[in-house]
């Protein structure tokens, strides 16, 4: 016999209805982007943006793409986002299997000062960054905007990498030491490899809030060749005369490299998260 069917509570249908409405509402501004993007401005001129297309079109797209430079601005967004998620995760892997798997005397303590960390707002530090910028030869560089890319991000990424590594037996390092392996063995063979999952999740997560910080190359970077893509949209922009629907277009450009990496990264983001919530 069939397996009879739960009846369906009133409880779960508000809360399917409420997650639908939430979808719908997150997904707005962006379908109205792609929308307005697809429309060229002498339609909307005329006839208003809340209108029916008559002309549905990717002129916008190849203009922002060539007025806005984009190619080379995307490299610099590259340079910099992809090292700097290389390197936050190294640090913070090597730092969280240091924490979760070792007993010393400031071991919470640590913990602690890497959550603490998270707390600081970024403008608080502008002028005393600035300032030791100038001084260390790191001000309108690239390797710079690096650097301070890995230190906001790195207790974020302790954070969560110590805890997902707690959960973990500790029965596999202490076979690991018996058969002796060295504490760089367990960390690259034992642990390093079952956090594969948070770390995918963590790189999908930190590539796209190092991709569209804008703040950092605002206050540390001079030269306008060295800027990331974000600074490609005010190329689209006039003194006078602003075209929404270019820039419409622009900015679904600029966002295309972050729902790739999700695309890619999926399966391992889910994972992650849902392995950290069970542990």
């Amino acid at each position: 016999m069939p397996e009879r069917r739960k009846p369906l509570r009133p409880a779960r249908v508000v809360l399917h209805v409420f997650l639908i409405v939430c979808a719908v509402l997150w997904l707005i501004p962006l379908l109205w982007a792609l929308y307005t993007s697809l429309r060229p401005y002498s339609e909307t001129a005329a006839k208003g943006y809340v209108s029916l297309p008559s002309t549905l079109t990717l002129q916008n797209y190849f203009t922002a793409w060539n007025q806005g430079q984009m190619p080379r601005f995307f490299l610099n967004s590259l340079l910099i986002a992809v090292p700097a998620v290389v390197i936050v995760l190294l640090l913070a892997s090597a730092a969280a299997f240091v924490l979760s798997r070792f007993s010393f005397t400031l071991n919470i303590g640590l913990l602690m000062f890497f959550t603490a960390a998270n707390l600081l707002p970024q403008q608080v530090i502008i002028t005393p960054l600035y300032r030791l910028f100038l001084n260390l030869g790191l001000y309108n560089t690239q390797f710079g905007i690096v650097l301070i890319n890995v230190a906001f991000q790195l207790g974020f990424c302790v954070f969560v990498l110590s805890n997902f590594m707690r959960a973990l037996p500790h029965e596999l390092t202490e076979a690991a030491l018996v058969d002796g392996a060295s504490v760089w063995r367990q960390y690259t063979s034992v642990i390093l490899p079952l956090t594969r999952p948070a770390l995918a999740a963590l790189a999908t997560l930190e590539f796209a809030w190092i991709y569209n910080d804008f703040f950092w190359a605002l206050v540390l970077l001079r030269d306008g060749s060295l800027m990331p893509v974000t600074t490609a949209l005010n190329n689209l922009k006039g003194n006078f005369f602003t075209d929404n629907n270019l820039i419409a277009a622009g900015a679904i450009l600029v966002a295309l490299p972050t729902v790739l990496i999700y695309v890619l990264l999926q399966k391992h983001f889910v994972a992650g998260l849902t392995l950290g919530a069970n542990k």
